[in-house]
This record gives structure tokens, sequence and C-alpha cells, in this order.
């Protein structure tokens, strides 16, 4: 009798233990994804910033954000490679709406527009903020320009236009990202020419690459090595030199006469795992909360009430905006950029 009740008593203790488990196991569960579980988000932006958002939305709504970092058009290769299996549910960020066009056109994004960007026009102030079918919307404003080195070029000395990077003065002195690897650079090569055709693209970039003491895969890398002086003169977006310049480095900023200026957008990715999550993170992207996370870190955010670090605000910039025609990018976005990496790779 005793034997039983001794077994009975371990048998109930071990129920015990295991029931309490299973709902600590639920408990532990619901608060990690409280109904919206693992989101997956591709990103080429500054990995710290990421994260910051990632937090402040798992803070504010709960689920668990899995943070995959690469550059653009690596990225946008392994959504095509995972085109019959999405891995992703939203991919943040790309130098721009450009690779976002043409992942449209090859169909691996689909179409969520957030309700507080529902009523927004399709080109607002001469900027698309919005793809016309929904398949990506913009969440900050950038500005592709010049970072120079503060100690090393003056402000009268540093180029006010893209044809001055190819003076040759500036041998040896420039860095620029790679177009095979990075969205900002792809961005760079094909608004160039749009602008110019192609033969007098070539041209200028044949130019350009004889000025270069290097071309990283990283964006962000060239603005980077001018803050150290390893360069004079960097081609990258506005809040990369402003970072830097905030962290204390001698570096700081050029708007070129003209030059891009364009919204860096959100997107779903097509028949992600958890697009109800995905959908939840590109509204809190628009959120107060997260525009002012972008706002101190030196990034233009499309919402005006919130202010940034940055010297630049939209109606500063506008003036130096060019035409894009996307359809142009659309057609020729993967040829571009193939016949860079056959001249100088």
């Amino acid at each position: 009798m005793k034997r039983s009740f001794k077994f009975a008593s371990l048998l109930l203790a071990a129920f015990s233990i295991a029931l309490l488990t299973a709902c600590a196991g639920k408990e532990s569960a619901k608060g990690e994804d409280d109904g919206i579980g693992r989101i997956t988000l591709y990103s080429p932006e500054t990995p710290d910033m990421s994260k910051e958002l990632a937090l402040k939305f798992e803070e504010m709504h709960g689920g668990k954000v899995d943070l995959q970092y690469a550059g653009t058009n690596v990225l946008v290769n392994r959504m095509l490679a995972e085109r019959d299996n999405a891995q992703a549910d939203l991919w943040y960020g790309g130098g721009g709406i450009l690779p976002f066009e043409a992942a449209a056109d090859k169909d691996i994004i689909t179409s969520y527009i957030p309700e507080s960007a529902d009523k927004w026009e399709v080109v607002e102030d001469g900027i698309k903020v919005k793809h016309q079918d929904g398949k990506y919307v913009g969440v900050e404003v950038f500005v592709l320009g010049f970072a120079y080195n503060t100690e090393l070029v003056s402000k009268e000395e540093a180029p006010k236009t893209w044809e001055d990077l190819v003076d040759a003065k500036w041998e040896g002195k420039i860095q620029f990202p790679n177009p095979a690897a990075s969205g900002t650079a792809t961005l760079m090569v094909l608004s160039y020419m749009m602008e110019h055709g192609e033969e007098k693209g070539w041209e200028f970039f044949d130019k350009l690459v004889e000025n270069a003491n290097s071309i990283p895969d990283s964006g962000s890398g060239p603005t980077k090595a001018a803050s150290m002086g390893e360069a004079h003169v960097a081609i990258g977006f506005d809040f990369m030199a402003y970072e830097q310049k905030a962290n204390g480095e001698s570096v700081d900023f050029v708007v070129p006469e003209k030059t891009p200026i364009l919204v860096n957008p959100v997107s779903l990715v097509k028949d992600g795992p958890n697009p109800e999550g995905g959908k939840k993170f590109i509204d809190f992207l628009l959120s107060k909360e997260a525009q002012q996370i972008l706002a101190d870190w030196y990034h233009i955010p499309i919402n005006p009430d919130v202010e940034s670090k940055t010297p630049l605000t939209i109606e500063s910039v506008k003036p130096h905006a060019v035409d894009l025609d996307i359809d142009w990018v659309n057609e020729n976005y993967d040829r571009i950029r193939n016949e860079w990496k056959d001249r100088y790779q």
C-alpha cells in the first residue's frame, strides 16, 4: 500500500511538473508572439538601427523579429532563389525604389499598403512614394550625394556635381560602392544612364573607376572610409555621412546640384510564411515610434510631424531631384548590372 501511494505520489508530481511546464511553455509562446509569431525581415540597412526597430516592434506588439542582413542585390538574388519557398516575410530598404521596382517586375513582392498611407498619391511633390499597384511603400527619404573628409577637403573644394568627380585631381582619392552588390551604387549607375544615355554614362564610369582607390561591396563602406581619411570623397546616402559626423568623425555631406531623391521602401514578400506579421511590421515602420527611431539615426522621415537630427528636409532637397524613368529601370536593371561586372570586375 505504501509502495502504491509512493508511486502514485511520484506520478502525480511528475504530471504536475509536466502540466506546469506545458503551461509555462504556452505562456512563454504567447508572451513571445502574442499571436503575431516569428517575422523574418530581410534588410540591407544599418544593422544596429534595424535591430533597434526590431526590438521596438517586439516591445510594442510582441512577436519575434528575425533580422537577416545582407547587401541589397544579395537579398534580391536570395528572394529570387527562394521564389517557390519564400523564407522572408518582408523586405525593408535597399538604396531607394529602383530594386523594388525590379522586384515587382520579377513578381517576388506582393501588394500591401498600410491604412496610414492609403490616401497618399503615388507621386507626392515630385517623389514617388509608393508603387502604383501597392507593392511597396516609402518609409523615409534618401539623398544620393558626396561625403567628404573635412580635414582633407575644404567645403569650397568639395565636388558639387557628378561631373566634378571625374576631375583628375581626385585620382586615387574616391570610393564608391560596388553596383554588383549595393543598391546605393545601382541607383548611382542607373540614374546617370537615364539622364545622360549609355554611351556618355559608360565614359563617365570609366573615368570614375580610374579615380577610385577602392570599390567595396558595402553601401556605407565608402562613407566610413572617407570619415577615416582612407578616401577624400565618397559616394553614398546623406544619413551615412551625418551618422559619422555625429560620432565625431571629420566628415560632411554635399547634395549635388542634380541627384536622385527618392523614398526608401518596405515591401511584403510574396508567399512569405507569416504575411500577417509582415503587414504588422510594415504598419509599425510608418508609426510615429518607428519614424522617430529613423529620425534619430539621421534619416529624413516620411512623416512630416517627426523631427529628424539631419539638417536636411524634404522641402530643402526637392529642388535637387532628377526624374527617374521607372520603365527604363525595369527593362535594363539586370543588363546594366551585368555589363558593369563584365567591364570592371
